[in-house]
């Protein structure tokens, strides 16, 4: 696959997180502006886009506390109302990237995944594969998914590019949120990360703090430590977590610019 990128946008940035069911209109479409614009100036590129639901899905999933199972009717209608709102989010943001010249289509995580005490068990990703063959750009999304032993869980759009990387092989992964990168003293926020080496993990555990907006699948550390596990398996894959918010940003790092935070192996 010729210069294959994920790029995830975090909940936050496309929608206002702590308002419930409020997308952020302006920045979807500047976004969609920018995956059309990097699209057209390289036409090697071949994207998978993820995006969280911010406050379309975590409201509900933290009142019901579906991450960590549904055991109850109650927990059932929470089940429900998460999946339908994050699938309502991923229309808004589809929509979007169609109406600005991307051959977007949506791919339903819940449709498609098996899993196990929140590990996905099996996924034919044969259709994202296929989407990427006839160079339309899959978007998939943090959804609920129905799971073996806790019925029911949330994953994340990381947890999903974890299962995903290994099969499709991706040369970089973008990570957009609010931030410009990892903070080492968040809420700070004066000491940027630049680099992350797998070996750094441990030392850094006391320091990345998390999410400043409700997030029911784990803050930065979370999605750091995922990141690395990836590096394990691809040691050539090259991480940027940067901010989304800025405009342009993510045009540039689409076409191979840095910015933020880089967490990769060591070279040579």
């Amino acid at each position: 696959m010729p210069k294959l990128l994920f790029l995830k946008l975090g909940g936050s940035i496309i929608t206002n997180k702590d308002q419930t069911n409020t997308p952020d209109l302006q920045r979807i479409e500047a976004i969609a502006h920018d995956i059309k614009q990097a699209l057209d100036q390289d036409s090697s590129l071949t994207l998978l886009i993820g995006h969280g639901s911010g406050s379309f899905g975590h409201h509900a999933a933290k009142k019901y506390g579906t991450r960590n199972g549904v055991t109850s009717q109650e927990g059932w209608l929470g089940f429900s109302e998460v999946a339908l709102r994050a699938r309502e989010l991923n229309q808004i943001f589809v929509d979007r990237l169609v109406d600005a010249g991307v051959k977007a289509i949506s791919v339903s995580p819940f449709s498609g995944i098996q899993a196990e005490n929140s590990r996905i068990t099996n996924w034919d990703t044969s259709i994202i594969s296929d989407c990427l063959y006839q160079h339309l750009v899959p978007v998939i999304y943090g959804d609920v998914i129905l799971d073996r032993r806790l019925g029911g869980t949330i994953l994340s759009t990381e947890e999903l590019f974890a299962y995903l990387a290994p099969r499709l092989q991706p040369e970089r992964i973008l990570l957009a949120g609010l931030e410009e990168g990892v903070w080492r003293d968040f809420p700070q926020n004066t000491q940027l990360i630049n680099k992350i080496h797998p070996d750094d993990i441990a030392a850094l555990q006391a320091e990345i703090r998390g999410s400043g907006s409700i997030d029911v699948t784990g803050g930065m550390f979370t999605k750091v430590q995922l990141m690395i596990g990836l590096l394990k398996q691809l040691p050539s894959l090259e991480v940027q977590i940067f901010s989304g918010s800025t405009p342009g940003n993510v045009q540039a790092l689409l076409m191979g610019e840095y910015k933020g935070t880089l967490i990769r192996n060591p070279k040579g």
